[in-house]
């Protein structure tokens, strides 16, 4: 409420403040600070109060300065200019902030120039994100009316929205967008021009998550191929005039941001992660490791704020206070303007928000692979950077006049909830100095070069015919180019066809070419003739594209190209022939094997050695797969399972499980693969995914948090844990939904993280058999020659069987020598020899008994549950029905809470 009522009042100081502006004093001459409190400079924070429980010896807090400090100020956008260091030449001016925008987070421009803003108002208004799934945000649209380069025309076009995750220009007055813990993407249209959608109808599904705001799909870009691209989601979407389709891509990795460059490489923004990712080739290929692809240093940010206001704490800060490890990015675009030098045309800008910096990324193209780095690294420098520990940039994109815009969130706090948690490090930080007071703010910059002045053309291309559309796939920016061919292919206006292919054909300039080679393909006009002339093409950029474009049409039916494939796989330029080997491989051809194999021995560039061998390898990963011997329940679990962990575990866990390291060694969560937590009782994974993790593991401290993933569905934890309990080299238990839905009923009053030696105390453990546990049966077969007749080989991998076939009333009995709360047992049954139906016994003294449990036996990991308050010494197993086949059970474990 506090936060609340200072933010109200100061809305109503500024707009009260703006009315009264003289020409003199322009609107970014107002501080925010000025209508929060005048004299907030003046009064230093008082002390910060840590929570009793917090051990200041523990590695988190050593060295730890939490003095009292004066509180960060907002500066007004004209005041904040002063606070930017940049490369030379470069400028930047406000074009919009607030109090006209709050919380703004994304931007696109639509067909007639028109920018839409992405208001996030309910993201962090307090510390404890009290509020953030409010129906409160909104998107609105905005104008510069008399072109003088700032934007003074609003409308808003939706309002009232759930944590909005992206907005997507698709048509005159038409945006899509999808809000939090939604699975449905939907299409808004103003319908009678007023400027507010009155229309909702539904585009695509299956496209959305549940969970933290951080970590749900984000951005929906229309990329040069005519498929639709967002982060999370391990498949891509496309509209036809049919209806909208999918595709399975690789992971895209990506958290907050997804751009393309001039030939069509999509580039996704990791947010903790802090780098870019899936930039070797088009997603659509899956996901390829190349080693050393992020260049010595480039984790390494230079920035000018030195408050060590980071999550991961002092072991992520500088000496001097500042970042020392990228730690979050947000917002990303591929520079592809024409106002701005051509020193930054076609190349990767990101924002790094928690280092208050801009990152440009130089890519070196070496064998068909790329590698990048910081080209500003040496100077120990940034293309942006700023002194204003408020300078939050968060997202970027090239604009219909040529320059680069900037999105600044402008505010204290840009973690999310989960990550300033009472005793928490960053907390603490925010607190001393009074930075969770800043929100609702937000500016948008233009940036601009000395002597370049800006396009003032305004786009009208929702008044254009297709064949004037056509036109602007010349224009030397490459948001003209994007937005004329989307709206050809939105129009299918075949008419434009041999305009098209006159282009293709005979133009000089190659980027026309090839959006006007893709329009064809997005009107489904394409013709394999004129593809097969392309894949001739003295230019390889265009070669490159024709067998891109060629795929849909193999897709459709022309298999023919498969030899096209083969030929072309042996082009005398690396990248072209790395193509064609890739869409062979994407097109599943016939003989791919053996054309992965040839092609490995026959070119020995770095491309081909790093890229065939993993082909190979998802070749025999899908072949796994298809020979799975999971039950289908289990199979269903464990692919969406599979597909969960991709899209998202694998950000911090790492994609085979072992971890992701951070610029320093580390690794930014513990593995999996082989880990004794995550292999022993399943109630640890689900209460875990279910709550949240805190704490040292096992001693050792590591970089993320595991945050509460409650939000998720019980197929959804089941699905995940069961495939990371068996895949990694890993082999363990299924987990069902009624088991994660049953622990989350039990624990359903916790409002709080677990705390990692709590929850080791509650769960079941482990019992390791001892020489002084007594076991026996009714009857026992020798297993192998030589051997004895010994019941405990159950506990062993040798195992234990009846002589002869089960029938009821045969037994297995354990005898401890100290009494446990027992709770569930666990054995491994082969493919025949598993008992068809049993019952579980325990007893204080082997003669009275309780029967706590009945089941089916089946082949493989059998597991069995029950609740108790007794301690019991004796357990026993029986057979309640006959069968063909002994029974047997090796690996038998008991467990006990």
């Amino acid at each position: 409420m506090r936060n609340y009522l200072i933010n109200l009042l100061s809305l109503v100081a500024v707009v009260a403040s703006i009315s009264s502006c003289t020409p003199e004093k322009s609107p970014f001459d107002i501080s925010p600070a000025d209508a929060l409190d005048p004299k907030r400079a003046q009064e230093p924070y008082p002390n910060i109060s840590l929570p009793e429980d917090i051990d200041l010896e523990s590695p988190i807090w050593k060295g730890i300065d939490l003095s009292p400090q004066p509180p960060v100020v907002p500066l007004s956008a004209n005041e904040q200019l002063k606070t930017f260091v940049m490369q030379p030449g470069y400028q930047l001016e406000p074009v919009l902030s607030e109090p006209q925008i709050r919380e703004p987070a994304a931007i696109q421009f639509d067909g007639n120039g028109r920018m839409y803003v992405l208001e996030l108002r309910t993201y962090m208004q307090d510390i404890d994100a009290n509020g953030e799934l409010m129906p409160t945000s909104r998107i609105s649209r905005w104008e510069d009316t008399d072109n003088d380069g700032v934007y003074d025309a609003s409308v808003i076009f939706l309002d009232s929205l759930v944590f909005p995750r992206y907005v997507v220009p698709f048509g005159k007055n038409t945006i899509l967008s999808m809000e939090s813990n939604e699975d449905n993407v939907y299409k808004y249209t103003d319908t009678d021009g007023d400027g507010k959608a009155d229309k909702k109808e539904l585009f695509a599904s299956g496209l959305g998550r549940s969970g933290n705001v951080e970590h749900q799909t984000s951005f929906l870009t229309w990329s040069l191929d005519n498929w639709m691209y967002s982060t999370y989601n391990s498949r891509r979407i496309r509209w036809t005039p049919d209806g909208v389709i999918q595709e399975p891509t690789g992971n895209p990795w990506g958290q907050w941001g997804v751009t393309q460059d001039n030939y069509g490489q999509t580039w996704f923004q990791d947010g903790a992660g802090g780098v870019p990712q899936s930039f070797q080739f088009p997603l659509v290929y899956g996901n390829f490791g190349v080693k050393g692809q992020y260049k010595d240093g480039f984790r390494e940010p230079f920035s000018l704020v030195k408050l060590a206001d980071f999550q991961p704490g002092m072991r992520e800060t500088k000496p001097d206070g500042s970042l020392s490890n990228v730690t979050g990015s947000a917002g990303n675009d591929v520079f592809r303007g024409d106002r701005l030098p051509k020193e930054i045309q076609n190349k990767y800008f990101y924002g790094e928000p928690v280092g208050r910096i801009v990152r440009q990324v130089e890519v070196e193209k070496t064998e068909g692979l790329s590698y990048i780095q910081n080209p500003y690294r040496d100077a120990q420098s940034e293309f942006i950077q700023s002194t204003d520990p408020l300078f939050r940039p968060v997202d970027m994109a090239t604009a219909p006049d040529g320059t680069m815009y900037i999105v600044d969130m402008y505010r204290g706090i840009i973690q999310q909830g989960n990550w300033t948690q009472d005793g928490s490090y960053l907390r603490a930080k925010i607190q001393q100095y009074q930075m969770d007071d800043i929100i609702g703010n937000g500016r948008i910059w233009r940036l601009t070069y000395e002597g370049m002045e800006r396009n003032k053309e305004k786009p009208r291309m929702y008044e254009e015919t297709s064949a004037e559309l056509v036109l602007h796939l010349s224009h030397p920016n490459g948001w003209w180019r994007d937005m004329a061919q989307k709206l050809i292919i939105l129009n299918q206006d075949k008419s434009v066809v041999p305009d098209l292919e006159n282009i293709v054909k005979t133009s000089t300039n190659e980027l026309e070419r090839i959006h006007a080679l893709w329009t064809l393909e997005g009107l489904n006009s394409l013709r394999v003739d004129l593809v097969r002339q392309l894949m001739g093409d003295s230019n390889p950029a265009i070669r490159m594209q024709a067998l891109r474009t060629s795929e849909t049409l193999y897709k459709y039916g022309d298999k023919s190209l498969a030899d096209d494939y083969k030929a072309m796989v042996n082009d005398s330029h690396v990248e072209v022939a790395l193509q064609a080997l890739l869409s062979a491989y994407i097109l599943d051809i016939e003989g791919l094997e053996d054309l992965i194999k040839n092609s490995i021995q026959a070119n020995q560039t770095q491309g081909f050695q790093v890229i065939g061998p993993q082909l190979l390898e998802k070749l025999a990963e899908k072949e796994k797969l298809s020979e799975t011997q999971f039950e289908p329940e289990q199979l269903a679990l464990f692919t969406q399972g599979k597909t969960i962990f991709d899209s998202y575990c694998s950000t911090c866990h790492g994609p085979k499980g072992l971890g992701t390291p951070t610029g320093g060694g580390q690794l930014i969560a513990p593995a999996f693969s082989g880990s004794p937590r995550l292999m022993g009782h399943p109630e640890y994974a689900v209460k875990t995914l279910l709550h949240g993790l805190t704490g040292d593991l096992d001693g050792k401290e590591y970089e993320g948090v595991m945050i509460a993933m409650d939000s998720n569905d019980d197929e959804y934890i089941a699905a995940v844990l069961s495939y990371i309990r068996n895949d990694f080299g890993n082999s363990g238990s299924f987990i069902s939904p009624e088991y994660v839905a049953e622990i989350r009923e039990k624990t359903a009053g916790r409002d709080e993280m677990y705390q990692f030696d709590e929850l080791v105390q509650e769960v079941p453990k482990a019992m390791i058999y001892q020489d002084n546990w007594k076991t026996s049966a009714s009857s026992t077969a020798l297993q192998g020659v030589g051997s004895t007749k010994d019941p405990s080989y159950a506990f062993s991998f040798k195992g234990w069987k009846t002589d002869g076939a089960q029938a009821p009333g045969m037994w297995y009995q354990v005898e401890l020598p100290q009494a446990k709360k027992l709770t569930e047992l666990q054995f491994d049954a082969g493919r025949k020899e598993f008992p068809i139906s049993y019952a579980v016994s325990i007893s204080s003294d082997g003669v009275d008994w309780q029967e706590v449990a009945t089941a089916q036996g089946h082949e493989g990991l059998n597991t069995v549950q029950w609740e108790s308050d007794s301690n019991s010494r004796f357990l026993k197993i029986e057979s309640k029905e006959n069968g063909d086949e002994p029974w047997a059970m090796k690996q038998l474990t008991l467990f006990a809470r």
